[in-house]
């Protein structure tokens, strides 16, 4: 393997550990608001106990995420240095507002977050969450404005090969943005809904039967429920954007090699690029065509129409794009039926505690679903882009160090080997935390001394 290819499956080790926990702490500290929120209206001990067991799981994971984006930042320089060659005019800019928008915010308020729940007034501890969540979103806001510049670039110009901005405005609102930042809230809001309802149905399956663990197994599911319908209709307007501004990664996600009407929605295919068609297809008749067009008869690209004079692809990888696409909206489907479902026996029995043990197995098997979804999308997205970093502008060819493989080689071998040790202290940490709760341990519960219990009757 070359120094490119090295290369590429380094930022893709690199970005598909960092982005599981970005994915987490968007939401959840919106989420962690809604629980302060709640015991300072109610005083009700259990939405503060549900806080203290979730803030130190967002403590935790917003450590790795931040840890991980440094190291990933850093390749920007020793794996790609001709992306800021190039690009830099623009994503430098983009990448310091990030940082004075987000990271003041999260840096300043995210102590009193963590530590001040029993040492400063209420509504300060309130109003320190609620800053602490703007400002994840802010940085996922200025993230995704980068990164669909990156797909939809405009505002600028090309001068001897570097881009220069000339409209702030068109860059940060390119055409795709606003359907990537929905996706992607709506994505965090679903890993969180399911993580928080995983975790839930297992500590009620290791025997936990208080009110926290019911009344987070029911808010993950309800929550589940109402945002899988939202991001079905959001990822229908995101795909209608891509195959207006990236027709050749929606034909590898569909499968498709001809360009024509009354095009089949593949659920299952073994693309072969060597030979350019499928085998073994097992399809919807017109289906794709229907999706994408609103119309059975509607005319949906193809993937030979993106070759070059000498037959040279010039459209991205098909094989995994059509499999990522499929995954992702495969776990999409498994988090409708199990949401409505858990939803529907809550109603109908009059409570979690009801839920019989085959769907709290279910739910407990779907903890990390949201993780796979977010990765399976994100290699659809960036793996579709190719062979663009910054589509129509720099090829991810051009833009590669030249240092040599063995080099990059022990670099991703210790990548490696480091993020499975993490990824795994990090799963242990939540079953030890969860263990925790269902025994009761005080640090996890709204211990009322200082200043949580003086400051329920001022809110």
């Amino acid at each position: 393997m070359d120094t490119f290819l090295l290369s590429r499956i380094q930022f893709a080790a690199n970005i598909s550990f960092h982005i599981l926990f970005p994915t987490i702490t968007i939401a959840l500290g919106w989420v962690l608001l809604f629980f302060r929120w709640r015991f300072a209206r109610t005083g009700d001990g259990v939405w503060m106990d549900a806080y203290m067991f979730w803030v130190k799981v967002f403590a935790l994971t917003f450590a790795l995420g931040v840890v991980s984006g440094i190291t990933m930042s850093f390749q920007f320089g020793t794996n790609w240095p001709g992306f800021m060659e190039a690009v830099g005019n623009v994503a430098g800019p983009l990448l310091a507002y990030e940082i004075l928008t987000a990271f003041f915010l999260e840096a300043v308020f995210l102590g009193i977050m963590l530590f001040g729940a029993r040492r400063v007034p209420g509504w300060l501890h309130v109003t320190a969450t609620a800053l602490v969540a703007i400002g994840t979103t802010m940085s996922a806001f200025w993230i995704l404005v980068l990164n669909s510049w990156m797909h939809t670039p405009q505002g600028f110009e090309l001068r001897d090969g570097v881009v220069h901005a000339t409209d702030w405005w068109a860059i940060i609102f390119n055409p795709s943005m606003p359907y990537r930042l929905g996706h992607v809230l709506l994505a965090s809001g679903l890993t969180v809904a399911f993580l928080i309802a995983g975790v839930a149905a297992f500590r009620r399956l290791i025997g936990d039967r208080q009110a926290g663990s019911a009344l987070q197994l029911r808010l993950g599911l309800t929550l589940g429920a109402v945002l899988i319908p939202l991001q079905i209709l959001m990822g229908d307007l995101h795909g209608l954007n891509t195959l207006e501004h990236q027709p050749a990664k929606v034909a590898a996600m569909e499968g498709n090699w001809e360009t024509g009407p009354n095009v089949p929605l593949l659920l299952f295919a073994l693309p072969d690029e060597e030979a350019r068609t499928n085998r073994a297809e097992l399809a919807i008749p017109n289906g794709a065509s229907l999706i994408l067009k609103h119309d059975p008869d509607g005319v949906v690209p193809g993937l030979n129409d993106y070759l070059a004079e000498d037959g040279t692809p010039l459209h991205p990888p098909v094989a995994p794009v059509f499999w990522a696409f499929r995954v992702m909206v495969g776990l999409g489907m498994a988090m409708l039926v199990l949401s409505w479902a858990g939803v529907w026996l809550i109603r109908r029995r009059g409570g979690a505690d009801a839920l019989p043990r085959p769907l709290l197995w279910a739910t407990a098997t779907m903890t990390f679903s949201g993780w796979g979804a977010t990765l399976a999308g994100w290699y659809v997205t960036e793996i579709g882009r190719q062979p663009w970093l910054v589509t129509g502008v720099l090829t991810t060819e051009a833009a590669v160090a030249d240092v040599p493989p063995a080099m990059v080689l022990s670099t991703l071998v210790a990548y490696l080997a480091v993020y499975s040790v993490l990824l795994a202290a990090y799963v242990g940490v939540l079953i030890h935390l969860a263990r925790k709760a269902t025994a009761g341990d005080p640090s996890l519960q709204a211990v009322p001394p200082s200043g949580l219990a003086r400051a329920v009757p001022a809110e």
